[in-house]
């Protein structure tokens, strides 16, 4: 299991202290390039991305990769296996998860 990975840039939004842990929501950017999570899942029992600015190349499983785009939105079912595979340097990604928990389990 792993949390925040170096390469991305993630501003907290405060929900989880609003909320006592119900709920949390995050800006996510690129420090760097060429980084990838892996296939991995989460625990969450709810998770949106919506992409703000630039692009971003995704796995999911069962559906296989699609690129968003700005303007694109997408539901994680729970315990949906995704990669965050290619992006460009601009990318910004509003996520929303419950319960609030950054840890990923790889696969």
């Amino acid at each position: 299991m792993h949390g925040y990975r170096d390469w991305l840039k993630i501003r907290n939004l405060g929900l989880s202290e609003a909320t006592h842990g119900a709920y949390d929501a995050w800006v996510t950017r690129a420090n760097d390039l060429g980084g990838s999570t892996g296939r991995h899942y989460h625990n969450y029992d709810f998770q949106i991305m919506y992409v703000t600015r630039g692009w971003v190349k995704m796995y999911y499983e069962g559906e296989g990769e699609f690129v968003l785009k700005a303007g694109d939105f997408v539901y994680h079912p729970p315990r949906h296996v995704h990669d965050f595979m290619e992006y460009s340097d601009d990318i910004e990604i509003f996520e929303l998860a419950a319960p609030a928990d950054h840890s990923a389990i790889d696969v």
